[in-house]
């Protein structure tokens, strides 16, 4: 089940609204919260609920048992195992399959084949689990005696599926304690309408004109791929960010206060802006648990350049199960490593029009990388970037599918602009609260009409 359906937009999201509100007490609205959670990700593939489970106890076990008696080498142990558990278990199903075809090529034999879907969601939640046993381990927090507490946390419906990585720290005192009130709940209504949006009106939209340009064969050149190129960069943008909108802004109607995912990030002028305003979530979670526990930046050039290796490659993997994503992770560590050793002084100094136009132009070629997966596609798409055939009216007159979204790529890339700020700062408040309603609700009714119309509604992200 996915946030932009029918199913969840008028079934299943009122009737978690109205039986959570319904019952009083925070003991109670967890128990719906964790009822509605699992039967929101049994929805999709019952069978891997019980493996969500297992780990939820498995890990809340551990965590219990690293109190504050418990010795310095049976903490260390019991992190270990914890962390085997889940690191093996994303391996295993997200993995297993890429390893066995590489050594099956490597060593020119038939290797078996992990015949299992990957589950719903695992490269989210187990980050999420991780991140609570790493803190008790380190005594940031006290781990949670509530098996109902933990297992809501981290089967939370909002962030279930694509995130925000959401840590036991941020949201510990509010799973225990929240106060819910109208105007927090309307607040989150209306960002969760703007989440929605961007998924129904503009991901949709994009994603049609870049499956278009990338899954023609043969794969267009020129003008045609550029246009596919910019189509996807605004689809991954608006489909990833709208669902952590929608997941923020649930979390706002039940009391839970998520930090942001994304803070314009098309509007950087270096890769590592760009880093801090994109999926803020995974950059921080590899800042805090792989970067700095392996030195940071402390212990001298070499091991830096080699801490951010490390980070980058395990970022690149952590997308996918596939070449094209590690690949991608090296590029952006290229990149990185580049800037620092130029230094941001020497970078300032360039005019900010270019250094904006340049990390544009770097992070669409990016998305190509992510977005091809076969190294001898990706080979033709970079080549065919330089092959001006004149081929573009053509194409787009014999594919209709890539007709209509032409007409919103103009909003789509103001709508990257932080507009939002810009308005909040000219308008009265008073014409704001009414704007933010009328607007909210005809935005709604949009998105629900292109959904009864059975507007195509794919998401990238599902499968990470």
């Amino acid at each position: 089940m996915v946030f932009s359906s029918l199913v969840f937009l008028l079934l299943f999201l009122p009737a978690v609204i109205l039986c959570y509100y319904i019952l009083p007490g925070t003991w109670a609205r967890n128990a719906v919260l964790c009822l509605f959670s699992l039967v929101f990700y049994a929805w999709g593939e019952p069978v891997y609920l019980f493996l969500m489970l297992s780990l939820i106890l498995i890990n809340y076990l551990l965590a219990l048992e690293m109190d504050a008696k418990a010795s310095r080498p049976r903490k260390k142990a019991l992190l270990l195992l914890s962390l085997c558990c889940n690191l093996g278990t994303i391996g295993f199903f997200k993995y297993g399959n890429f390893v066995l075809s590489n050594l099956g090529a490597l060593f020119h034999t038939q290797m078996p084949v992990i015949g299992l879907r990957l589950p719903i969601g695992i490269s989210f939640f187990t980050f999420q689990i991780m991140s609570y046993v790493i803190d008790v381990y380190r005594g940031e927090v006290p781990p949670q005696r509530s098996l109902l507490k933990l297992a809501t946390y981290i089967s939370l419906f909002p962030q279930l599926v694509a995130g925000p990585i959401v840590r036991y720290q941020t949201v510990a005192e509010e799973i225990d304690s929240r106060t819910e009130s109208l105007p927090l709940f309307a607040r989150g209504l209306q960002r969760f309408v703007i989440g929605l949006s961007k998924k129904v009106i503009f991901a949709n939209a994009m994603a049609m004109l870049a499956d278009t340009v990338f899954d023609a064969a043969p794969l267009p050149a020129g003008g045609i791929l550029w246009l596919g190129a910019l189509a996807y960069m605004l689809q991954i943008y608006y489909d990833f960010s709208g669902y952590s909108d929608m997941a923020i802004g649930m979390g706002w109607m039940f009391g839970f206060h998520f930090l942001e995912n994304f803070n314009y990030p098309y509007i950087a002028d270096s890769v590592t802006d760009f880093w801090r305003r994109w999926h803020i979530s995974l950059s921080s979670w590899f800042r805090d648990y792989v970067y700095i526990p392996l030195g940071g930046s402390r212990k001298g050039q070499w091991k830096t350049v080699r801490n951010l290796l490390i980070v980058w490659l395990l970022t690149g993997i952590w997308h996918g199960a596939s070449w094209n994503f590690v690949l991608w992770g090296l590029y952006y560590f290229i990149f990185l490593i580049a800037e620092k050793l130029i230094g941001k002084k020497r970078l300032e100094r360039i005019p900010s029009l270019i250094r904006h136009v340049c990390l544009l132009l770097v992070v669409l070629l990016g998305w190509i990388i992510f977005r091809v997966e076969d190294l001898g596609a990706m080979g033709t798409a970079f080549a065919g970037l330089f092959q001006f055939r004149g081929q573009t009216i053509g194409f787009l007159l014999s594919h209709h599918d890539a007709l209509y979204p032409l007409y919103l790529l103009l909003p789509a890339c103001v709508g990257c602009l932080p507009l939002a700020g810009w308005l909040k700062e000219k308008c009265p408040e008073k014409f704001q609260l009414h704007a933010r309603i009328v607007l909210s609700i005809l935005l709604f009714f949009l998105c629900i009409a292109l959904l009864l119309g059975a507007t195509y509604n794919p998401f990238i992200y599902f499968r990470f």
